[in-house]
């Protein structure tokens, strides 16, 4: 049973009522859709799209299996793309094209790649569930030719673990949906305290192996 059971709801407006409307015309693909773009454009919030999927479902407008594989597949192929334009562009046009974008910072490019050479793997299975690096982790795997299959693996299991964490959320609270935005950026700050941690037990590990030998 959702948790919605009380008020009438209010008429989505702005990206929400446009992201909805477009789950409503297409189904799945519209889920897709919309979340591909959440990779394609940074400033889009997946911690808003991916609890819109969860109402949808609730709505009836797919089950929450199909909501968690149309935003699985169409985190999945954001991430592609921007992969492959990383891998074509190379590393000074990319900085170059962000540079140009509304609302970017090179600066995050940098954090994210500098990330990328020191954890290569775990940074894009984790990355997918950190703000902002979610977004742009794809341009340094594809500027250093990461394997493209082992790429997509951490990728959907990444993307997996976090969308379902936004769905479930937002299919649960049904038209309360938005409470989950209102409490996201603690679930991040919880998510990033756990990168930090697992990364922190990783470099210790490493150091006490070195030492002994």
């Amino acid at each position: 049973m959702h948790l919605l059971l009380a008020t009438p709801a209010e008429p989505l407006t702005g990206l929400a009522g446009w992201a909805v409307g477009l789950m409503d015309s297409l189904g799945g693909l519209g889920a897709a859709i919309v979340v591909g773009l959440d990779n394609l454009f940074p400033p889009i919030p997946s911690e808003l799209v991916l609890p819109l999927a969860g109402f949808s479902a609730s709505r009836g407008t797919f089950s929450l299996a199909g909501a968690l594989f149309w935003t699985t597949l169409g985190s999945l192929a954001g991430a592609v793309l921007v992969y492959w334009l990383g891998a074509l562009l190379g590393r000074d046009r990319c900085r170059a094209l962000l540079s140009r974008l509304p609302l970017m910072d090179v600066a995050d490019f940098d954090r994210t790649e500098a990330w990328f050479i020191r954890h290569g793997g775990k940074a894009v299975f984790l990355g997918r569930m950190v703000p902002i690096f979610r977004s742009l982790i794809s341009l340094p795997a594809g500027v250093e030719r990461m394997p493209f299959g082992r790429f997509l693996l951490l990728t959907t299991a990444g993307s997996l673990l976090w969308n379902t964490a936004f769905v479930v959320a937002g299919y649960l609270l049904g038209e309360s949906w938005s409470l989950v935005d209102r409490y996201a950026s603690v679930f991040q700050y919880v998510v990033l305290a756990a990168v930090a941690i697992a990364l922190g037990l990783f470099v210790a590990v490493r150091v006490r192996r070195v030492s002994r030998h």
